[in-house]
């Protein structure tokens, strides 16, 4: 007699394509029913259904995975989830070697704040493509979905071997032991992530870059760059040389200012959210090489000098104006010699043509140098 078929999950199409192909792997067979046949991308309340004997084997494969469970069919209300919310720390990850540096400040970062850490990947898929505009430059044939079977095999593979490596680093106590979910998105990497920032509102991002080896063909399309340039909240960008994996071994931070009231606001933000480490403070004014002995910078900083001696008494504060040419390179100098462990700066949302054309010292720095940077937006 014929086994019968129930149903395990009832999610979106893109979702059900996810659960699918993990269960297959598995060696379960599995049915997606209710398919809009016309537009499958845009289907909604699909039936993810298996055969009732296979029905414990699922169950303890989707609790075991916590991609599965928190990011597939782990829906939560968003009532319950608000009810519950705690200080987030989201840290995208593409399964580089740079990404679990990433997450090694992430981790041990939540466990000084009490935080939860997110894990968020991104895929993308010609399903993905074939609901954009333009996508019928594509031709890509719906019907025919062993391409993206395959590139889902991948993916859960991927998942796999990340869980693995962070249970191993915690088990050790590389990492320390704190609550963290996994999240699992399709789309363009930025802008998922710039989604969840918005929808979540997390603490800080954090993010792993190769540092000064990257490639300047890869500027104006780093996901990292983007995310700085659009996103709201605080950016943690963490070169993936950086000799340290906690704030709390940062003892030095060198925050670059031009001496405007934002700034001002903006290393109150700094301040508060951070004080919770001890370390001190360079204020950096960056000058341009011609106008290094310009009168009036000296003014202002005398005045900012005032202003900050006045409302942080008791935070060790120098002061200085560096010199710098579009190379940066003098501004290296001053970070080693000044053994400075982390550079903070503002980043004012700027329009598109400006961002394409004239990168911000933010964009810049992450190219150029291999000192982790922790950006604020204004």
């Amino acid at each position: 007699m014929q086994d019968k078929l129930v149903t395990l999950a009832i999610l979106t199409y893109s979702k059900a394509q996810i659960l699918k192909n993990v269960l297959e792997n598995e060696g379960i067979e599995t049915f997606i029913h209710n398919v809009n046949q016309i537009q499958p991308v845009i289907s909604s309340g699909v039936r993810v259904r298996i055969q009732e004997s296979d029905l414990p084997k699922a169950l303890k494969i989707i609790e075991s995975s916590a991609w599965l469970s928190d990011s597939v069919v782990g829906e939560n209300n968003d009532d319950d989830s608000k009810k519950n919310a705690t200080k987030q720390i989201l840290i995208p990850v593409d399964f580089s070697d740079y990404s679990i540096k990433a997450c090694g400040f992430g981790f041990n970062l939540a466990k000084t704040l009490n935080a939860e850490v997110i894990l968020l990947h991104v895929y993308f898929t010609p399903i993905y493509t074939s609901s954009l505009p333009y996508s019928d430059v594509f031709n890509y044939q719906l019907d025919d979905d062993e391409m993206v079977r395959t590139i889902m095999q991948r993916v859960h593979i991927e998942l796999n071997h990340l869980s693995d490596v962070i249970k191993e680093k915690i088990s050790s106590g590389e990492f320390p032991d704190v609550k963290y979910s996994c999240v699992l998105r399709e789309g363009i990497p930025e802008d998922e992530i710039l989604n969840y920032s918005k929808e979540k509102m997390p603490f800080v991002i954090i993010m792993g870059t190769r540092g000064k080896n990257q490639k300047e063909i890869d500027l104006l399309g780093s996901v990292t760059a983007e995310v700085i340039d659009r996103n709201r909240t605080m950016v943690f960008a963490i070169p993936e040389d950086t000799p340290f994996n906690s704030f709390s071994a940062v003892k030095h931070v060198g925050f670059i200012t031009n001496f405007d009231q934002r700034d001002l606001i903006a290393f109150d933000t700094f301040f508060n959210n951070w004080n919770i480490f001890k370390f001190s403070v360079s204020l950096i004014y960056l000058a341009d090489q011609k106008n290094i002995d310009d009168a009036k910078s000296k003014i202002k900083l005398d005045g900012i000098k005032e202003y900050f001696t006045k409302h942080y008494p008791n935070l060790d504060i120098q002061y200085d104006i560096v010199a710098y040419d579009d190379t940066l390179l003098s501004f290296d100098d001053y970070i080693s010699k000044n053994k400075i462990d982390v550079i903070t700066i503002v980043s004012y949302k700027r329009n598109i043509f400006a961002r394409l054309f004239n990168p911000s010292i933010a964009r810049k720095m992450i190219f150029h140098t291999d000192t982790p940077l922790l950006v604020i937006n204004g």
